[in-house]
């Protein structure tokens, strides 16, 4: 099989491949790093949801606290 004019521009050299190769493997490095920052911000997300699931306990445990306390100072509940 004989390769057209057109064919054989479209072939790729030794040194274009191996570019090509440095080149996948530097965009590898920058996408794990991209991910580590993702699963960062994930981590910073999970646990700020988790805080504000206590603060909200809290808050409402305090409510119920003063709540009583008004009973008792005979002020409005």
């Amino acid at each position: 099989m004989t390769l057209t004019p057109e064919q054989f521009n479209k072939l790729v050299t030794r040194d274009e491949f191996n570019k090509l190769v440095e080149d996948v493997g530097e965009i590898k490095g920058d996408v794990k790093k991209i991910l580590t920052a993702v699963d960062g911000i994930a981590k910073k997300h999970e646990t700020f949801e988790q805080e504000l699931a206590s603060n909200q306990a809290a808050h409402d445990r305090f409510q119920v606290d003063i709540d009583k306390l008004k009973v008792h100072a005979r002020l409005q509940a």
